[in-house]
Parts: structure tokens; C-alpha cells; sequence
């Protein structure tokens, strides 16, 4: 399962996803995932959080995003949810290619039976339509 959090900047994104975190972590069994392009969420998630600062890692495309949250899967099948903070800083800012990359990871996500949440800083009429489905 794919969700998408999108609002302009200001908007209460990071709110919200850290309270999606926090919830996540109460009610699952499983190992919950932050990636973020900073650590500045640290101290507001609950340590059970695995939390990945993107500064650490040359990801700089969706292709790179892709492979990087499915690698973190593969490495670890006990993983229930992943969240991914400031998506288009870490990946960029085309749109198109953002589509793509949701596309690839619903099939997977949903095949494997964990969920993906994202924030995107954008105006959501901005988003391609294939992408309203996602949004939350």
C-alpha cells in the first residue's frame, strides 16, 4: 500500500508523519522505517523507529529512491511500514518521475504486504492524475 501526504510547505506534512510513525510502531508487530534527508525528526519518533538520514547515502533519482526503500525490505522481511520524509529532496522534482516510481512500489508493496508513506511538498493539483489515488 502506497500513501501520499501532500501540502505546500507549512502545510503540516511532517506532523502529520510523525504521528503516522509513532501510531504505526504502537500497533504493529513488525519493524517500522523513517528515511528522511535530515535526523531533525530524532528526538520526535519513538526509538523503535529505525530512522535514515538520505545524507548518508548518494541516492539523487527516483530510480535510486526505488531501489534504495526496496533493498530496505529485502533486508529485513519483518519491515511493516516505511516512511519517507521530504521525498523530492532526496529524489528531485520531477513529478513524472515520482508517478513512475509510486507505480513500481505499489506493485511490490502490495505483493509483499507492507505499506510506503510519503510526503510530497507540492501543490496537490500539481500531482499527475495517476497519482490521486494515493493521496491521503
Amino acid at each position: 500500500m502506497i500513501r501520499l501526504i501532500v501540502g505546500l510547505k507549512g502545510s503540516g506534512k511532517t506532523t502529520r508523519l510523525i504521528e503516522m510513525v509513532n501510531e504505526a510502531v504502537a500497533a504493529e508487530k513488525g519493524d517500522v522505517i523513517c528515511v528522511e534527508k535530515t535526523t531533525k525528526l530524532n528526538n520526535d519518533l519513538d526509538r523503535r523507529v529505525r530512522l535514515i538520514d538520505m545524507d548518508d547515502y548518494e541516492v539523487g533519482n527516483f530510480d535510486g529512491l526505488y531501489g534504495f526503500l526496496t533493498g530496505l525490505y529485502a533486508a529485513n522481511y519483518d519491515t511493516t511500514d516505511i516512511f519517507v520524509d521530504q521525498t523530492l529532496k532526496i529524489a528531485g522534482d520531477d513529478l513524472t518521475e515520482l508517478a513512475k516510481m509510486i507505480e513500481r512500489l505499489d506493485a511490490t508493496a502490495a505483493k509483499e504486504g507492507f505499506a510506503i508513506t510519503f510526503t510530497i511538498s507540492a501543490d496537490p493539483s500539481a500531482l499527475p492524475a495517476a497519482l490521486g489515488k494515493y493521496v491521503i
